[in-house]
């Protein structure tokens, strides 16, 4: 029934409405005059639509035939991302206003990107999968150069555009591939061309395109290219979106399509993962440490992250699938208290990224800086942070699969990147004296960076009931 299927995906359907209302609305009184008021109502509508999905959703709702699914793994995936693109957008409020960036745009292409989003973790098809994709992607390729008068912004959104353009190729043509081997471009119907345990050479390639197509919106590497200029390009506010909600749901749809479509085999795709999570490991890590710009250090942090969830997927396991879910919880959580940090960081009314103009910022601000602290402990993976704990599931999945070698490597490489956030921990507590680094006083930056501090502290005896949702995401998935 058509009622039916239209009520699973109510969801996606308000947001959709909203953004389309908005825009008409925004373009009829007075454009960007109404700008503050549409952020604030999408905030509170992200909020409520999280609320809704994750309080009343229950039990596994295809929809459409099985191109959309709604079910525990897809709901936990968005109440995530909701919620980080909740929290970035009311963050972002006051350093775009006096920036002047603060477009009626920004709140309909930020609503737009998430219900591409909802799309991606939701898809049991493979044009279900591009289509929540690529309108996910055409609206970050906006956002990204949403500051028109700097060439640097412009670059970030022109080389996410290429970059992204490409990947889509290489994904639709592993889809085309995967479609013209299993004779449908339905997930239950490609699982059962591999249910021998073993994928023909055919949907071997295929499926080998898809990761490197997928691989491009985790960042992961060879396909990370793009990450440390876009981030350093984009708006402060922007970049703390790219690292948060899009990569949740990227790493959602790699672990739907990989599980769902050819779960059957997870041997024949488990190595190509393992081999892309132990370099994106080591390359976030050895790269971030000359890094002087604390938006580009972020970005390679991010690289080294995806390949530190990667390895639960890699794992191919329930358990695996529990650990990246985790992980990417912690992961945003730490992201958003950090960003929120960096965009305190200004002098003279000015944005500062170097990470020089942190010394001694101990002195002059010690709450801040102690948070930070925390959530610099927690990124490094130093226990009892919470950090610590997300590390530990992917280690102990990638070691329970057999993977010993890629858990070994995980170690190491988290080691190798405790450097770089310890040594901002150093300038703050034992750097040079200098000028006074200001801060931007708003109560929402200062909250959210206290907040996600005391979450890594919190999250230690108490994770929020998430390890036991991600538990049950992940027995949806693989079963």
């Amino acid at each position: 029934m058509i009622s039916a299927d239209l009520n699973i995906i109510a969801p996606e359907i308000v947001l959709a409405v909203f953004a389309m209302l908005g825009l008409v609305a925004a373009v009829y009184s007075g454009k960007d005059r109404v700008a503050g008021i549409l952020l604030w109502a999408t905030v509170a509508l992200f909020l409520v639509v999280a609320a809704w999905i994750g309080l009343n959703g229950q039990g596994t709702n295809p929809a459409f035939g099985g191109m959309f699914m709604d079910d525990a793994f897809s709901r936990f995936a968005k109440v995530i991302i909701l919620l980080s693109a909740a929290a970035i957008l009311a963050m972002s409020k006051d350093y775009m206003e006096r920036r002047d960036l603060l477009r009626f745009e920004y709140p309909v292409l930020v609503t737009l990107a998430i219900v591409g989003m909802m799309m991606m973790v939701s898809a049991g098809d493979l044009i279900a999968l591009y289509m929540g994709l690529e309108l996910q992607s055409l609206a970050l390729y906006v956002v990204a150069s949403l500051r028109r008068d700097s060439v640097k912004s412009t670059e970030a959104g022109l080389k996410y555009f290429v970059l992204g353009a490409l990947s889509s190729g290489l994904l639709l043509y592993g889809a085309s591939l995967a479609y013209g081997y299993a004779g449908t471009t339905l997930f239950s119907g490609i699982v059962v061309a591999a249910s021998d345990g073993h994928l023909s050479l055919g949907l071997l390639i295929a499926v080998v395109f898809i990761i490197a197509g997928l691989g491009f919106k985790v960042s992961a590497v060879p396909f990370h290219m793009w990450t440390p200029d876009v981030y350093e390009g984009s708006p402060t506010p922007i970049t703390a979106f790219f690292a948060t909600a899009p990569k949740v749901a990227a790493m959602a749809l790699f672990a739907r399509i990989l599980h769902d479509a050819f779960g059957q085999a997870p041997g024949d795709w488990g190595q190509v993962i393992a081999l892309i999570a132990v370099l994106s490991m080591f390359l976030g890590s050895i790269a971030a440490i000359g890094q002087r710009n604390i938006k580009r250090l972020m970005a390679y942090s991010s690289i080294a992250h995806m390949g530190y969830a990667l390895m639960g997927l890699a794992a191919g396991t329930e358990f695996g699938v529990t650990a990246l879910l985790v992980y990417m919880a912690i992961y945003v959580t730490m992201n958003v208290g950090t960003f929120a940090f960096i965009l305190t960081m200004e002098r003279d009314g000015q944005p500062v990224t170097d990470i020089d103009s942190l010394n001694m910022y101990s002195k002059a601000h010690p709450g801040r800086a102690f948070a930070m602290l925390i959530l610099l402990f927690s990124l490094a993976g130093v226990p009892p942070m919470l950090g610590f704990f997300g590390k530990f599931y992917v280690l102990r999945a990638a070691y329970e699969a057999g993977f010993v070698w890629l858990a070994l490597g995980g170690v190491l490489a988290s080691v190798i990147g405790a450097y770089y956030y310890l040594r901002i921990v150093f300038l703050m507590y034992f750097g040079k004296e200098q000028e006074e680094l200001g801060v931007d006083r708003s109560p929402i930056l200062y909250g959210l960076l206290m907040t996600s501090a005391a979450i890594m502290l919190i999250g230690i005896v108490n994770m929020f009931g998430v390890e036991g949702a991600a538990a049950a995401a992940a027995a949806t998935l693989v079963n």
